[in-house]
């Protein structure tokens, strides 16, 4: 896909599911950004950027973590993530953190600026990784810390045929490489490329719980990657597309519920 392209997908993707991502995916993501906080082990003091923050979830704590003589920049290619957030921290009286509209793989800001880059499942999305990786690599201090989050192999993520069930509805392929950067040491590989070192890699295993088939498809479509799409699709489509999702994930149902298995792999660099 080109990729000029796939960011406006991204963009005005992301932008549709703004006022679901927090309620679908909050508690989901969770121990991905509990480890990749830990990991990045932010000091008091310290500069921070986090890159595709969406609305802030690991922003704020990275904001909480570096205290009030330090600083959060976080920025995201969606304007209406950018927005939402910088209403959260307004609402909060947050001061130390600051959020922008900005692409990942061209980041407006100086070189070596910050103590610790974090990005917490969002270079999936970016059309070149290395290239935000490296970006990532210019704005931080020598010594300074970067640390990414990704889904994990595809295989082992029990949600995964979502994006063939919209992509048999929109003649194109969505985030045709998602589950890349969570193949073995791919994102390993990627950071070493971009020139860290002293990388550091874990792969957990996770449960996506959802309460109803309701909540499992609000997280999927309306909250999720595929969000352009699915607003483009007629009532009638997406009620086919909802049944043919929660029969991809039937076998993983408990009750009314459904526990969905999936992986996030986490890699932390020196530069």
């Amino acid at each position: 896909m080109e990729a000029a392209l796939q960011r406006r997908i991204q963009q005005y993707g992301w932008d549709k599911a703004a006022d679901y991502y927090e309620a679908f995916w909050q508690k989901q993501l969770k121990p991905a950004q509990e480890l990749l906080l830990s990991l990045a082990d932010i000091q008091p003091g310290e500069n921070v950027i986090d890159i595709a923050c969406g609305t802030g979830l690991v922003s704020f704590k990275a904001a909480m973590q570096t205290g009030e003589n330090g600083f959060v920049s976080a920025n995201d290619i969606s304007g209406k993530m950018v927005e939402r957030a910088t209403q959260i921290a307004q609402e909060r009286n947050i001061r130390n953190i600051k959020f922008e509209r900005m692409d990942a793989e061209q980041l407006q800001t100086e070189d070596e600026l910050y103590n610790v880059a974090l990005c917490a499942l969002g270079l999936m999305y970016v059309p070149d990784p290395i290239k935000a990786l490296r970006e990532m690599h210019r704005v931080l201090k020598p010594g300074g810390r970067a640390v990414a989050a990704v889904w994990g192999q595809r295989i082992n993520c029990g949600w995964a045929e979502i994006f063939e069930i919209v992509d048999r509805r929109v003649k194109s392929e969505v985030c045709p490489m998602f589950f890349n950067l969570g193949n073995m040491d791919v994102l390993k590989r990627s950071f070493a490329a971009a020139g860290f070192h002293t990388l550091k890699a874990e792969r957990i295993s996770t449960v996506l719980d959802y309460s109803s088939g309701d909540e499992a498809c609000g997280a999927a479509f309306a909250g999720g990657p595929v969000a352009l799409a699915y607003n483009k699709f007629s009532n009638e489509i997406k009620q086919e597309a909802h049944l043919e999702y929660l029969d991809s994930i039937n076998q993983f149902k408990h009750n009314n519920g459904y526990a969905v298995p999936g992986e996030f792999v986490v890699v932390m660099g020196i530069k």
